[in-house]
C-alpha cells in the first residue's frame, strides 16, 4: 500500500511540474473581451481585462472543475435522499425488532429469555 501512496505523490508533483511550466512559457499578457462587440455597441459600454496568458488557462481549468464538481453534486443528490431514507427505515426496523424481541420474552422466565437469546436449545448438551 505504500507504492501506491508514492505513486499518488508522483503523480501530483508531475501535475504540478507540468502546470508550473506551462504557466512559466505562457507569461505574455493578452486581452480578454467580456461582451462580445456587436453587445458593446447596443450597451454601451466596453468590458475588457489585460491577464497572463497562464492565468487565463488555469482559471478556465479551474472554473471547468468547479462546474463539474457541482453538476455531480446536484447529479448524485438522487442517490444521497435514497441513502438517507433507507438508513431512516432500517433504524427504525431495529427499534421495532428490539420492542418485539421484548415483547417476546415479557411473559417467560428472565433464565429461558436469556437461554432463547443465546440460541441454546434446553436438553441439548454443548462441547466445550
Amino acid at each position: 500500500m505504500a507504492i501506491l501512496r508514492y505513486l499518488k505523490y508522483l503523480f501530483w508533483v508531475l501535475i504540478i511540474a507540468v502546470l508550473l511550466i506551462l504557466s512559466l512559457a505562457n507569461r505574455q499578457r493578452v486581452t480578454l473581451k467580456l461582451i462580445p462587440d456587436d453587445l458593446v455597441e447596443w450597451i454601451g459600454m466596453e468590458q475588457t481585462i489585460d491577464l497572463p496568458l497562464f492565468l487565463v488557462i488555469l482559471g478556465g481549468i479551474v472554473i471547468g472543475l468547479l462546474v463539474g464538481f457541482v453538476w455531480e453534486w446536484l447529479r448524485e443528490h438522487r442517490h444521497r435522499a435514497e441513502a438517507k431514507s433507507q438508513h431512516r427505515e432500517k433504524q427504525k426496523l431495529e427499534r421495532e425488532v428490539a420492542g418485539l424481541k421484548g415483547q417476546a420474552h415479557k411473559s417467560k422466565d428472565e433464565i429461558l429469555a436469556l437461554v432463547e437469546e443465546t440460541g441454546h436449545q434446553p436438553g441439548t448438551r454443548r462441547r466445550l
